[in-house]
């Protein structure tokens, strides 16, 4: 079979089926040069636990997935791939009524569920290096977290050629239905190679589109630039706190040696603004000292793909033997093991058929 995408949720989509003992080839072209996919720019937050609903399509999707993490973590330390899950989020409430609605997910976490755990504003003050300020309270969760998109993805690329996992770095063209009616799917790559397949998984972002519309089928979705940067803390700067921090929808992620994430703007099309990372540096305006003193090291930017007039992510087949795994722009990673985990039973459906 055939996976198309070199993102995250390709590669999990990929790594999964090899592990599962498919034989796939993995169409993963590197975007142009100085730009980055959504994956790439991702900050790789977990918000499973904090999510509000607690029930229905989306909640399912983040349970699973966090419990994948751990499994697959332990899968890929045993090869010889050891990553890291940096558990702890807190989500600072944005006003008073945020907080209420903050207080009842707590309260509705216990029965049953997992538990979350209120921080009172005076709580937060205490806190060294000190947060934005005006937060009325915050609910921590000690099971989401952080993961590092990029070594997580080269992991699951390493240990997926480890179990036959098969490379391209060419971009799909097309796809067709193999000639003659036999089943089976072919895609064509820029430079002319033609893969035969059984199964096709498209997971290719906002190129998931055109290729879809190459078999006549209709997929809308749009861009979503996100714009991110990495900041070195000045020596005085106390310990950044054991866990990621969310505030005003603004991620801030701890990071080794003394360095922290900051990002998550979400701008319509492909173009930066560069008062968005303005806003997004000063925390609009309400960035504290330590964090203006801040030496920026980094700034990158990438685009991350929604779906238009249905929920993300899209997981469809609208062909047999045919899948599509797209949309991820919101908690996309944390969204990409239990996508991978619909392919594959998909596949072991069509296979059983």
């Amino acid at each position: 079979m055939v996976v198309i995408g070199g993102g995250f949720v390709g590669r999990c989509c990929a790594w999964l089926l090899s592990r599962s003992g498919h034989r796939v080839t993995l169409v993963a072209a590197a975007p142009p040069e100085g730009a980055l996919d959504g994956s790439g720019a991702a900050l790789g937050l977990l918000m499973a636990d904090v999510y509000r609903r607690r029930s229905g399509r989306g909640w399912r999707l983040r349970q699973h997935s966090l419990a994948l993490l751990a499994h697959w973590q332990g899968l890929l330390a045993a090869a010889g791939h050891p990553v890291a899950l940096r558990r702890g989020l807190l989500l600072l409430a944005q006003d008073a009524e945020d907080w209420q609605r903050q207080q009842a997910l707590a309260s509705a976490s216990a029965k049953p569920g997992p538990c979350l755990e209120l921080r009172t504003a005076p709580e937060l003050q205490r806190l060294e290096p000190v947060l934005p300020p005006g937060a009325p309270g915050g609910l921590w969760s000690a099971r989401d977290g952080q993961l590092d998109p990029i070594v997580w993805g080269a992991a699951l690329e390493a240990d997926g050629t480890a179990h036959g996992l098969l490379l391209e770095r060419e971009p799909a063209a097309a796809i067709a239905p193999t000639p003659g009616g036999r089943g089976g799917w072919r895609v064509q790559l820029a430079g002319g190679t033609a893969l035969g397949a059984d199964s096709v998984v498209v997971a290719a972002g906002l190129g998931s589109g055109p290729l879809l519309a190459s078999l006549g089928i209709e997929l809308a979705l749009e861009p979503v630039l996100g714009q991110a940067l990495e900041l070195e803390l000045a020596a005085t700067t106390p310990e950044l706190w054991p866990g990621s921090v969310v505030w005003q929808g603004i991620n801030l992620v701890p990071r080794p040696f003394r360095r922290l994430w900051i990002g998550a703007t979400l701008e319509p099309g492909e173009s930066a603004n560069p008062d968005a990372l303005t806003n997004l540096a000063h925390l609009q305006g309400k960035a504290p000292d330590w964090l203006r003193q801040a030496r920026t090291l980094r700034h990158w930017q990438g685009l991350r793909v929604r779906p238009v007039g249905q929920p993300a992510p899209v997981l469809i087949e609208p062909r047999p033997g045919l899948l599509v795994s797209t949309g991820h722009y919101r908690n996309g990673i944390l969204l990409a093991p239990a996508s991978a985990a619909w392919v594959a039973g998909r596949i072991e459906a069509l296979n059983g058929a």
